[in-house]
């Protein structure tokens, strides 16, 4: 039976329409003015009308529309108050409650509404989302009751899917968002799953196509471009790799991590100088241990022949990690072809062998040596 606080509202709003009658009423302006945005001038009007008990709701939507979430929950709040088997407003007040983290309390709310209507996806899919934000493992189950209940329902399958890429059920995962895809074949947060669901697996043509369906549809994004340089650089198209690390910079120009990788690209096109350039700039704006950075440009600057300024960047990744065998080992190298006095040579080969004894290298250096002993013996033989 209806409650006595309804049959009066009831009666309010019949008598507050028949005392208006045909004239333009407070209540028919301030609708006038929230459906046209003028929020504050709609509750404005909304607060003329005598009994306030029949427009508590839509000062609540006007102050929620206006972001002051503090007097819409206060006004929801009257609202229910007045109208407690109003499920409609229930629901608003808790999805407002999750909105502005009142998890406990909006808890109570959905768990009064699916005792209510079991049946309801949108009222276990907001209680996955409580749940989810209380940490709370069994949100999973809310998820996919909704789905149970809607399995075209875009949201809760997309909270399943992530949660199975999460936890590396690839499989799993892609069925999922391929079930939400067959009703929205455009729904971007489920092709973003897709398409990082197949990068995590190192599919990267796939990963790549559906990056790349993102971009169509206007989602152009740091993270999207990064993902798909690096798809491209592991399916060996450099050019396309580059196309996207540009673009991945162009959100963050000081990124010295993508400089840094851009330059590396260049450098699998052999373009060393493009290489140099980017690597330098990335250089340049970290302030953490370089050793392998500097490694890095040390070898591009042989690849031009530029033998001195390797070894000024291979010394430099050297005083970033002094134990750094391929470091040394490369400075070892580069000074061994630019040097030409053989003892100085041998010396260095010898140094390295002392200050690393037990290194990964020790064969190629004790064959250098020999080597430029074998050398020098001959060159003195001659003279």
């Amino acid at each position: 039976m209806p409650s006595k606080i309804n049959i009066v509202t009831n009666i309010l709003i019949i008598l507050f329409i028949t005392k208006v009658g045909a004239q333009s009423s407070p209540l028919q302006i301030g609708d006038s003015l929230f459906a046209q945005g003028n929020f504050t001038k709609a509750i404005e009007k909304y607060s003329e009308i005598e009994h306030q008990i029949i427009v508590y709701h839509k000062i609540a939507n006007a102050y929620k529309s206006l972001g002051n979430y503090d007097k819409s929950l206060k006004y929801y709040q009257k609202s229910i108050d007045s109208h407690t088997e109003n499920a409609l407003i229930k629901y608003e007040f808790g999805k407002l409650l999750i909105l502005t983290k009142n998890y406990n309390q909006a808890s109570n709310i959905f768990n009064n509404l699916i005792s209510i209507d079991n049946e309801n996806p949108n009222y276990h899919y907001n209680l996955g989302l409580i749940l989810e934000h209380q940490k709370d493992s069994t949100a999973q189950i809310s998820f996919k009751k909704a789905f149970r209940l809607d399995s075209t329902h875009q949201k809760a399958i997309y909270k399943i899917a992530k949660f199975h890429m999460i936890k590396r059920k690839h499989k799993t995962a892609n069925r999922f968002v391929d079930i939400g895809l067959k009703s929205f074949a455009n729904n971007k947060s489920l092709i973003n799953i897709k398409a990082q669901n197949f990068f995590l697996q190192k599919k990267h043509k796939d990963a790549s196509k559906w990056f790349e369906k993102l971009i169509e549809l206007g989602e152009s994004t740091q993270f999207i471009h990064e993902k798909l340089s690096f798809c491209y650089k592991r399916l060996s198209d450099y050019q396309k790799a580059i196309i996207h690390q540009k673009k991945a910079l162009e959100f963050d120009t000081k990124n010295a991590e993508n400089l840094y990788l851009l330059g590396l690209l260049y450098s699998g096109l052999h373009d060393f100088e493009k290489a140099e350039k980017y690597i330098k700039e990335s250089l340049m704006i970290q302030d953490t241990p370089l050793d392998e950075q500097y490694i890095k440009l040390g070898v591009i600057y042989n690849h031009q022949k530029k033998k001195k300024e390797a070894i000024g960047a291979l010394k430099r990744a050297v005083s970033e990690n002094h134990l750094n065998q391929e470091a040394n080992y490369i400075l070892l190298l580069t000074k061994d072809s630019y040097y030409k006095d053989i003892d100085a040579r041998i010396k260095l080969f010898e140094k390295f062998k002392k200050k690393f004894p037990n290194s990964k290298f020790r064969n190629q250096v004790d064959y250098k040596i020999s080597e430029l002993k074998e050398k020098k013996f001959f060159n003195e033989k001659e003279d």
